[in-house]
């Protein structure tokens, strides 16, 4: 992977064909509607975690501030890639820890989709807060699978929340507060993360997420996404009807009440692609998921927990909106990471 100006991305032309490519995937299904040498100071020790026993196998300083990890993980049974960016300040303050925002991948796609797609690493440079990109598997959806009961089964969510930020605060002094940003199935993350785990993230951003998973239609989404994959859809939770109280555990919306602390931002257009042409299937995408999306906010709000929204008319199911909100929603998470918006 090439870098070019603390950057690592590809051209816009490809990212909105691959922005293409998952949302014709999903629409199908619903029927509806060796890396780069090390630069600068040497990557953290490879030490393995007291606790929870996962270690970083290989660190790799692709810049002064960007790291990418492999990680061994018993949450997933595995090696798993994260991908870390570090404040600007990050070594000449040894003795200082920092906040972390976690930035979940979509479907499809993988932890260094938001480098890749967006000028985030721009946007942080002046943040001081550890920004980290693990990677969720091909699916995107960071949870705890199912597979028929085998306690073996990937644990995404264990990974995301656990493992990793243990290996974070030992190793790049990161401190106990969290916030999490996801796009696609990596919005369902970020809200199903502070729904199942209250008080765990100070605030939870969603870009066009799937926040209710039981919503007409939305089991037939999430089914699409694992078939994409070549899985069975019921690896993920088992059936959403003979499974149903799985689902209901792991589905954001049936456990709003747990969110109340925590600072809430959703954002989802309307499924009128604008000025993006080149993705009319993630247009329509957008649209098949703004109804859950605002009943998502109607429960929230009837349990009393607030939420700042923006559902905007226009919008397809791609990076180009997804940055632009991830900006708009600074102000919630800078406030949930006791930094100034």
């Amino acid at each position: 992977m090439p870098v070019s100006s603390g950057r690592h991305r590809r051209p816009r032309a490809r990212r909105a064909a691959v922005a293409a490519t998952a949302a014709t995937v999903l629409l199908a299904a619903a029927g509806a509607a060796a890396g780069p040498a090390a630069l600068g100071a040497p990557a953290p020790p490879l030490v393995r975690s007291a606790d929870d026993e996962a270690r970083i196998v290989s660190a790799t300083r692709l810049d002064e501030r960007t790291v990418d990890l492999a990680v061994d993980s018993p949450a997933v049974g595995g090696t798993v890639p994260v991908r870390v960016i570090l404040p600007a300040g990050f070594d000449a303050r040894p003795d200082r820890t920092w906040p972390v925002l976690y930035l979940l991948q979509g479907g499809h796609d993988d932890h260094t989709s938001w480098t890749r797609e967006t000028a985030v690493e721009e946007f942080l440079a002046d943040k001081e807060v550890i920004a980290v990109l693990p990677s969720a598997g091909p699916t995107g959806i960071p949870t705890r699978w199912r597979h028929g009961g085998d306690a073996a089964a990937p644990d995404y969510e264990r990974f995301q929340v656990d493992e990793v930020m243990g290996l974070l605060r030992r190793h790049f002094r990161a401190s106990a507060t969290r916030a999490v940003a996801g796009v696609s199935t990596g919005g369902y993350g970020a809200m199903a993360f502070a729904a199942r785990r209250p008080g765990a993230f100070a605030a939870a951003a969603s870009y066009s997420g799937i926040l209710d998973t039981t919503a007409p239609g939305m089991p037939t989404v999430v089914g699409a996404i694992v078939a994409r994959e070549g899985l069975r859809p019921t690896a993920l939770w088992g059936s959403p009807v003979l499974d149903r109280d799985v689902w209901l555990r792991h589905n954001p919306a049936s456990r709003v009440e747990r969110l109340a602390g925590t600072r809430l931002y959703v954002s989802q257009g309307g499924g009128v692609p604008g000025v993006d042409f080149g993705n009319l299937e993630g247009a329509v995408l957008e649209g098949t998921l703004r109804g859950q999306a605002q009943g998502f906010v109607r429960r929230l709000e009837r349990a009393g927990v607030p939420v700042r929204t923006h559902f905007y008319s226009g919008g397809s199911h791609g990076w180009r909106y997804w940055e632009r909100e991830f900006e708009a929603s600074w102000p919630t998470l800078a406030a949930g990471l006791g930094l100034p918006a």
